[in-house]
């Protein structure tokens, strides 16, 4: 008999408490689960971008038409 391999045990990235529970996997609670959720809806993480890397500096996008979906 072999001994299946143990996985290692997650830890909490808020509180570091170890995740015991799948329902709100990576998290160990709601709580947490919560919390990490406020910091990201009041930008305490962001996605490093140089300065002016703005989405209305980008090229708008082109809708398609049904016109364009007809044999020419």
């Amino acid at each position: 008999m072999t001994n299946p391999v143990q996985p290692k045990p997650r830890r909490c990235p808020i509180c570091s408490n170890l995740v015991g529970d799948d329902a709100y996997r990576p998290f160990c609670s709601r709580r947490c689960a919560d919390v990490d959720l406020g910091r990201w809806l009041t930008g305490s993480y962001a996605i490093p971008g140089t300065e002016g890397d703005d989405e209305a500096d980008a090229p708008a996008a082109t809708v398609a038409t049904d016109d364009d979906l007809l044999p020419h």
